[in-house]
């Protein structure tokens, strides 16, 4: 992903490509096997073909956002402060900084780091989340 993109927009478009689809989702649930995750204020179901399909962006996506961010480098930090993106530019409100943690989180490369109980504790009762961009190593011995 190229500084110049729109963050934002590129978010919204991969949440919707990542739901179910109104005609997969029966009884007002979605389909077994979906990846529910629980956001700070909402919760997705995550068709988890497509989540697997769009890991490449979501990896980008996560990439652009500051080092602090992540595992290996600053180890987690504070929700509030995801709006700035790795070059300082504000990308994101609320609402879409949480759908992207979202997305990360379906995709196994971002989690918070304490549990939703605890969340009260910090500033203006926002999670820590982390997020870890690398590739597993597989160990083929």
């Amino acid at each position: 992903m190229n500084q110049d993109e729109n963050k934002s927009t590129k978010v919204h478009e991969l949440v919707k490509k990542c739901l179910y689809k109104d005609e997969e989702i029966f009884g007002g649930k979605p389909p077994e096997g979906h990846i529910l995750v629980e956001g700070i204020v909402n919760k997705f179901a995550f068709h988890p073909g497509r989540i697997a399909t769009h890991k490449e962006e979501i990896r980008a996506l996560l990439n652009e956002m500051p080092d602090d961010f992540h595992k290996h480098k600053g180890g987690g930090m504070s929700f509030l402060n995801l709006c700035m993106d790795k070059h300082g530019a504000h990308w994101a409100e609320h609402p879409t900084m949480g759908s992207l943690v979202c997305l990360g989180i379906a995709a196994g490369m971002a989690s918070y780091c304490f549990p939703r109980d605890m969340w009260s504790i910090f500033p203006g009762s926002m999670p820590y989340v982390v997020f870890d961009t690398t590739e597993e190593v597989k160990d083929d011995l």
